[in-house]
């Protein structure tokens, strides 16, 4: 029986009222693991399970400071609270981690632990050891805190619309205005607002691609980019499954991207499509507002959750009691949106800056996935466990966007704006899958090539940026914009690397919604028992518990493209035949 009440946790190894505050306190812990004695199977797995808590602590305090930062980027002590943990604890923990890894590894009782319960486990495990270097202790601190001035810099970027101060997220809304001249009017000023940070993040960016890519050589490798697939665990697949990723967006998705442009300036009864007008709907037409605030977006959300299976409304309820939500844009905030799983108390906390638009209808509802994988994985013994590959952590978001469509009539009680939200949502389904291929492939150009000068960076952003860039959108006159549109997307700044998981979700996360539109009962068990497992199987085998094949070939992408647009022409002939009716 699925339960979303957590049990206040029971600590067996810290005392428990122990909160982090320095290193001194916190060397003791890592000291006992490191000394204890492990002469029998039942003296590891108590070893595994006491540094299992101590690691759950550890992160849960880490991840506080990094909350609190993002949601009050102007409070300077948040941001030294964070930035102590990353320059003063974390580089003191790692090299206790190699010992109690190697400790782990050497151990002739390890042998008799379930294989296949802690085989992807163990792997990684390995992977660390053969992974760790002293000299890069400093270099993974350096790269954390200036990573975090992303955020600080994007959180000051605010325009004046009609006299009043909005963030680029709310200022955004306007943007679905029928009134073009003032779309195009907030677009530039927006544009321009980036602009004025352009040489800060330029900077900040060649900061950390040299620490970057330091650290790579000192671990043995020829550039950041061979390290970074060894680091996050790709296992599963190479760099050159990723170029073919790349060639197949280009050969069967940018042509839909550019049948969606066409079709949106026939609606909009304009000669050429702009920039300003992506998201635009026609006069007349009021823009989708499902929401009014940050609490009626969540109590529409927990509805919506509760028609698909309690349990996932149960998990937002517990998450509402404990406080682990901060919803709405303002402000001082870091941009983007999350969900940052919580390994000791079990409840994760969600970060986002909605301002009452559709795409925030939908960051919240994969957000919400992510919030459930983390419930759903939280009954597994050991923290490590839980660590499951972004690969299926985005698999758990993205198919929540499209289950969750179906009881989409609580945030839209008209009929033809629930049509045309499923419809924006298809859309977005597929357009997404360009700009992830630009974004992955300008990172291997930008790894494989780190000593490169800004002007070079410019000119293979724009190659890149076109290769994937529909010609169905006018951008004459705005390619000072365009040249450093890769500012926008934080991952390159915090998470390098970590974006082609979308695609490969993404395609996961179509092939879930066809099981559903067949057999919604078995395609949300099949959801079910594959994020129960959290990272204790491969990710073919996590794929296959989803009912699913990891599969993103040339073909794969072909067939599951048909699918959606299918599914688009649906809704749209539906349209036309309530509009005659």
């Amino acid at each position: 029986m699925l339960t979303a009440n957590l049990e206040k946790p029971q600590r067996h190894f810290l005392p428990a009222d122990y909160v982090l505050t320095d290193w001194t306190s916190l060397e003791p812990y890592f000291q006992d693991l490191v000394d204890r004695p492990l002469d029998t199977r039942a003296q590891l797995e108590k070893w595994l399970i006491d540094m299992s808590e101590l690691e759950a602590v550890v992160s849960e305090d880490a991840c506080w400071r990094q909350i609190r930062m993002t949601c009050d980027t102007e409070n300077k002590s948040l941001e030294e609270a964070f930035n102590y943990f990353c320059l003063e604890i974390q580089p003191k923990i790692q090299p206790f981690a190699d010992r109690l890894n190697r400790r782990l590894v050497e151990n002739p009782h390890t042998q008799e632990l379930d294989q296949k319960e802690y085989f992807t486990y163990l792997r990684g495990v390995q992977k660390r050891i053969e992974l760790f270097r002293d000299e890069n202790i400093p270099l993974y601190a350096e790269s954390s805190v200036l990573g975090q001035q992303y955020g600080v810099i994007s959180g000051k970027m605010t325009v004046e619309v009609n006299g009043q101060e909005y963030t680029l997220q709310q200022a955004s809304k306007f943007l679905e205005n029928p009134d073009r001249t003032l779309r195009e009017s907030v677009y530039r000023k927006m544009q321009d607002r980036r602009l004025q940070d352009k040489d800060a993040l330029n900077d900040l960016y060649t900061k950390l691609i040299a620490i970057r890519d330091k650290m790579g050589k000192n671990a043995g490798f020829p550039n950041f980019r061979d390290f970074k697939f060894q680091e996050l665990g790709r296992f599963d697949y190479t760099k050159e499954d990723c170029f073919r990723f790349h060639e197949a967006v280009k050969e069967y998705v940018v042509p839909l991207v550019s049948r969606i442009n066409e079709k949106k300036r026939k609606k909009l009864g304009l000669d050429t499509l702009r920039p300003w007008d992506g998201e635009a709907e026609p006069e007349g037409t009021e823009p989708l507002r499902p929401f009014t605030n940050g609490k009626d977006l969540l109590t529409k959300t927990t509805a919506c959750f509760d028609q698909l299976n309690p349990f996932f409304g149960d998990c937002l309820r517990t998450m509402q009691e404990m406080g682990r939500f901060d919803l709405e844009s303002r402000k001082g905030k870091a941009p983007g949106g999350y969900n940052c799983p919580l390994a000791e108390t079990g409840a994760p906390f969600i970060f986002m800056n909605a301002s009452g638009q559709m795409g925030d209808l939908t960051t919240m509802v994969h957000e919400g996935g992510h919030a459930i994988h983390s419930f759903l994985s939280h009954p597994l013994k050991l923290s490590a466990f839980k660590e499951y590959p972004m690969e299926i952590a985005e698999v758990a978001s993205m198919s929540m966007e499209l289950f969750s469509m179906d009881h989409w009539e609580l945030f839209f009680t008209d009929k033809n704006d629930l049509a045309r939200a499923r419809e924006h949502q298809l859309e977005r389904v597929i357009s997404i899958f360009p700009w992830i291929a630009t974004i992955d492939k300008f990172q291997h150009w930008v790894y494989e090539n780190p000593n490169h000068t800004l002007e070079e960076r410019k000119a293979n952003w724009m190659r890149i940026l076109d290769e994937f860039s529909s010609k169905s959108v006018d951008w004459t006159g705005l390619e000072h914009y365009r040249e450093y549109g890769w500012q926008k997307q934080l991952h390159l700044f915090e998470v390098p690397f970590y974006y082609i998981e979308y695609g490969i979700a993404q395609l996961g996360a179509i092939g879930l919604w066809m099981q559903y539109k067949n057999n919604k009962e078995k395609a949300l068990s099949n959801y079910v028992n594959a994020l129960s497992l959290g990272g204790t199987r491969t990710l073919p085998e996590l794929y296959a518990a989803a009912g699913l094949k990891f599969d993103f070939s040339k073909d794969h992408i072909k067939r599951l493209m048909a699918f959606v647009s299918e599914e688009m022409e649906a809704i749209e002939s539906q349209n036309l035949q309530e509009a005659r009716n």
